[in-house]
């Protein structure tokens, strides 16, 4: 029976790398940071929703004015409890608009119901979606506007370069863009008209035109995956997208301890699975099957032994981890850190059906002090 599991995982894990999409590579990046030219950004505003980032606009907040001449950023104050508002008022002064924002109606997302009141005072022709905890590198929003330009993108979003400082993060935080890479396949994700659509909240430059032409925030008022589902928006609606890994944009939040991660991927985890009990069951199957099985076979071939399953375990435990390296390599972590994949995997399987759990005892998702049912 193990030696069967074991075939099967092993084939499992050729058709992934195989797969001529190839979800497992770094190859859709954007880490031209430095654009030369000078350019004006009076074209472009910048809206952040802010709910208590007094601590963490302090940091943001001047890197993203140190953009270029011109840009103009307002920051949406979902009725903070910190010093959110004074703040970014005190660092914007002339550059930008703080509002104060209104109480969340029902059936309404924080963050979409920050974005959906600064919307109506976008006065240019794109709109640059950043969350509160991004920091910028220089020119970044140049070169990312310019090669949206040239390569007639319509909806630009890059996946933030996430802190990897504590033993938390350097296991979980590349196996989080390494499985979000296999759900949500770059390329495919970036074909125009192709069913994948995905995006990263963090950092998301578009046409204020195309964001207005889907229905912008209230289209998707109640998502939880609220950029995924945008992206798909858009996607329906034949615009062009591109989703990227970068460098350039950064996010300062840290997930120190598990528990920080686990309530991270437990607020979405159901969702990205439609709440449906069935798909449940089958990631389940696969990730049993993908990652367990093959170091069970590892163990049981060393017992018994058994030549035939060790062999087979061994070489699928080999393309796992060559599979696992271009995440690894691409932020920069010590190679020998793949060897925990299959354990973590097993983690993040865990905070799945958490997340399942807590959506059937009537919990929902929870943000920063709000409860979504």
């Amino acid at each position: 029976m193990l030696l069967a599991l074991a075939v099967i995982s092993f084939i499992l894990w050729i058709i992934i790398i195989s797969v001529p999409w190839k979800p497992w590579t770094t190859q859709e990046h954007f880490d031209r940071c430095h654009y030369k030219s000078h350019t004006y950004l009076d074209d472009v505003t910048v809206l952040i929703p802010a709910r208590n980032e007094a601590e963490q606009l302090k940091k943001t907040l001047p890197s993203i004015l140190s953009q270029g001449e011109g840009i103009f950023v307002i920051v949406v104050d979902d009725c903070s409890d910190d010093d959110t508002q004074e703040v970014a008022t005190h660092i914007l002064k002339e550059n930008g608009l703080v509002i104060r924002g209104k109480p969340l109606p029902e059936g309404w997302s924080g963050k979409l119901w920050a974005l959906e009141q600064g919307l109506p005072y976008v006065k240019t022709n794109y709109i640059l979606l950043l969350d509160a905890d991004i920091i910028l590198k220089e020119k970044v929003l140049s070169s990312a506007l310019s090669d949206m330009r040239k390569k007639r993108i319509d909806f630009f979003s890059l996946m933030a370069y996430l802190q990897m400082t504590s033993l938390v993060e350097r296991l979980f935080m590349p196996a989080f863009v390494y499985f979000f890479k296999l759900l949500y396949p770059f390329k495919l994700a970036n074909r125009k008209g192709f069913f994948v659509a995905a995006a990263a909240g963090g950092f998301i430059l578009t046409k204020t035109a195309v964001l207005k032409s889907v229905g912008a925030f209230s289209s998707i008022k109640g998502a939880i995956i609220d950029d995924c589902t945008l992206a798909k928006k858009v996607k329906q609606k034949n615009f062009s997208t591109f989703i990227g890994l970068t460098k350039c944009v950064k996010t300062i939040r840290k997930y120190e301890t598990l528990g920080a991660i686990w309530r991270t991927v437990e607020r979405t985890a159901y969702t990205q699975l439609k709440h449906n009990p069935f798909l449940l069951l089958l990631v389940t199957l696969l990730m049993v099957i993908a990652f367990l099985v093959p170091v069970a076979g590892l163990i049981s071939g060393l017992i018994t032994p058994s030549y035939l399953t060790l062999v087979i375990s061994s070489l699928t435990l080999f393309i796992m981890f060559i599979s696992y390296k271009p995440i690894l390599r691409y932020y920069e972590q010590n190679s020998l850190t793949g060897l925990a994949l299959p354990f973590v995997a097993t983690f993040y399987l865990a905070m799945t059906w958490s997340s399942a759990l807590k959506y059937y005892l009537g919990k929902g998702a929870s943000w920063k002090g709000r409860h979504y049912n």
